[in-house]
């Protein structure tokens, strides 16, 4: 009897282990498959904002990310007087903000640690946030993230890609996670990042 109550542990507790090497896969764990699961984006849907490319003859270099808030489009400039033009999603009234910074770092699939002050923000809407999120499917960071300099800042994918063109976040750039994944593949860390207001 004991080795059955034993056994039995064991297999409740595989059930919720992810595998050894998970930390260093992009994707997530499924455990009703038992599998690792590497989408190419989170079926959230497509933009309401297709992106394209357009004509580009203004004082940035090839590779420079251009966030016009008021607008709400992000603009990668490329070579030969051009730049892809996405829609995004932009920080709320009072969550605006603009400045120059460089792309200090990207991931796929990112974690999501809400800063202490959304945290107690939401809470006095009650709303309760998790002090941490791993990344996955259902993460509000969506598929990718670019990290912008040292601030708190990000341009992330969005598991509700309806709200891409509004004034919705605090202060993030967000797009939908087809379109950021698109972005992702096509800057690197130290590009620079204009956002204006």
């Amino acid at each position: 009897m004991k080795t059955f109550f034993y056994a039995m542990i064991a297999v409740i507790a595989g059930a919720f282990m992810l595998p050894a090497d998970a930390s260093a896969r992009a994707g997530f764990f499924d455990h009703s498959t038992n599998t690792w699961v590497t989408p190419k984006y989170h079926p959230g849907g497509k933009s309401p904002i297709k992106r394209k490319k357009v004509r580009y003859s203004g004082p940035y270099k090839p590779g420079t990310i251009i966030v016009d808030t008021s607008e709400r489009r992000l603009y990668h400039v490329l070579d030969g007087g051009k730049a892809m033009k996405y829609g995004v999603g932009v920080g709320k009234d009072g969550f605006q903000w603009a400045g120059t910074h460089r792309i200090t770092r990207k991931a796929e699939w990112p974690s999501w640690t809400p800063p202490a002050q959304m945290r107690a923000r939401e809470r006095r809407k009650g709303r309760i946030l998790p002090s941490y999120m791993p990344g996955g499917p259902n993460n509000p960071m969506g598929a990718r993230a670019l990290y912008i300099g040292s601030t708190l800042y990000r341009i992330h994918g969005t598991t509700e890609p309806w709200t891409i063109g509004s004034e919705v976040s605090s202060g993030c750039i967000r797009l939908a996670n087809e379109d950021v994944i698109h972005l992702y593949k096509n800057v690197t860390v130290g590009s620079k990042i204009v956002v204006k207001r």
